[in-house]
């Protein structure tokens, strides 16, 4: 209740009243007050998809009026982690506009479940992920692959070397990420693929922290290259070639089944189409 009242901009208060009203109408109980958090009733489920299939005709019919007037417009919403849209977002949001001037794009940086989330409560159009995962309600689409690379400070042994291969990580201290994550699930298999074993002293769920560990000397780490630029340019982080070419981080568009896209969401999707090595495809539930 204090989500959709913040959602739509009114008090919870006012968000409480208004449902009590829309009982008192319709002559039904809508929620099960005496769960926690609240459940629908029975009721309450045949309303809400009543309601859902109310705005996806309201949607569609948006859409084929937009398909009359022959021009991308309208807003754009796009979830993205941290790690793609920091360092990607900024360009193609120019690019989108230069391309679409009557079209906004706009987009807001999340954890991997917030995008989920987003895309599932339709208050993102578009979510970008890495290791993207389809379900019953959740279409994936693989965007590209970007390869892995070790990351180390500049005063590191390794930093000198031009390739690193696995049993070069054997006993390292390592930054590495929470055990949530799929990337921890992967450079965990990884490493047990590989017979190797790090010391993993520190995990963050996030890239641009782990960077700033390994820059201070606390450990090294396997973080996708794209990511690492900056660092690389500045001279506080130094990457260097995995002799792993199978270790990749997979990235993808997300959005919600049944949905039908907008032109300016198909717009931006042709947009990552264009972008180097980038080779859309659905993935495979």
């Amino acid at each position: 209740m204090s989500k959709g009242a913040t959602h739509l901009g009114v008090s919870q208060s006012a968000a409480s009243q208004h449902v009590q009203e829309l009982e008192r109408r319709l002559g039904v109980v809508l929620f099960d007050r005496s769960k926690r958090p609240l459940e629908l009733t029975a009721a309450g489920k045949i309303y809400h998809d009543f309601c859902r299939d109310i705005l996806r005709r309201e949607e569609e019919l948006g859409l084929d009026l937009e398909g009359l007037k022959g021009q991308v417009g309208g807003t754009l919403r796009v979830a993205s982690i941290y790690s793609i849209g920091l360092s990607e977002v900024s360009h193609l949001q120019d690019e989108f506009a230069a391309r679409y001037p009557t079209a906004h794009l706009q987009v807001e940086y999340m954890r991997p479940e917030k995008v989920y989330e987003a895309v599932l409560n339709d208050t993102a159009d578009l979510g970008l992920v890495s290791y993207p995962e389809p379900s019953r309600e959740i279409t994936a689409i693989h965007w590209r692959d970007e390869e892995m690379q070790v990351a180390v400070p500049p005063s590191h042994p390794l930093a000198t070397q031009e390739v690193v291969y696995p049993a070069d990580l054997n006993g390292q201290a390592f930054v590495g990420f929470d055990e949530d994550l799929s990337i921890r699930r992967e450079l965990d298999r990884f490493f047990k693929s590989q017979g190797v074993e790090v010391n993993v002293g520190l995990h963050f769920d996030n890239i641009h922290t782990i960077k700033e560990a390994v820059a201070l000397g606390t450990g090294i780490s396997i973080l996708p290259a794209r990511t690492m630029q900056a660092e690389i340019t500045q001279g506080s982080l130094v990457a260097i070639k995995l002799q792993a070419p199978d270790l990749v981080r997979p990235v993808g568009v997300v959005h919600r089944k049944r949905k039908k896209l907008n032109r300016a969401a198909q717009s931006f999707l042709e947009l990552l189409a264009s972008q180097p090595e980038a080779k859309l495809e659905p993935v495979d539930v």
